[in-house]
């Protein structure tokens, strides 16, 4: 069973998002800020990354990814999500800039285009 990280400071989001990935048949577990991310992605070792932008601050998430991306030698597909296009905070965001994502995702989520997704990303058919 793949694992799943869902790094996000809303605990409901959180929640339903789990709820989405175990109907899937993945197994969760989560954080809730960049530093406990990195925490668990060296203690869990999950086979996907679900990533927030904004959390503790404002580029959270893409701090995140580039760490990643610069310390690890195995590479971790990571879904960026974010309601970040959609906030008064979007002209922070460093659209210029090379993120070292896989995908991204607009919240509101979608159950069905996030099974999708994460199925391609992990190579695991759909259940």
């Amino acid at each position: 069973m793949a694992k799943i990280l869902i790094v996000d400071d809303d605990p409901d989001f959180v929640e339903i998002t789990r709820l989405i990935l175990t109907s899937g048949g993945y197994q969760v577990v989560s954080a809730a800020n960049a530093k406990q991310a990195l925490a668990q992605v060296s203690s869990e070792q999950p086979d996907l990354l679900l990533l927030d932008v904004m959390m503790e601050g404002v580029l959270d998430g893409v701090h995140v990814a580039h760490t990643l991306a610069e310390e690890s030698s195995a590479k971790l597909p990571i879904i960026m999500i974010s309601s970040i296009s959609d906030s008064s905070m979007a002209g922070m965001f460093p659209s210029d800039e090379y993120l070292p994502i896989d995908a991204w995702i607009s919240k509101p989520v979608q159950p069905k285009d996030l099974l999708k997704r994460v199925a391609r990303l992990i190579e695991q058919p759909l259940n």
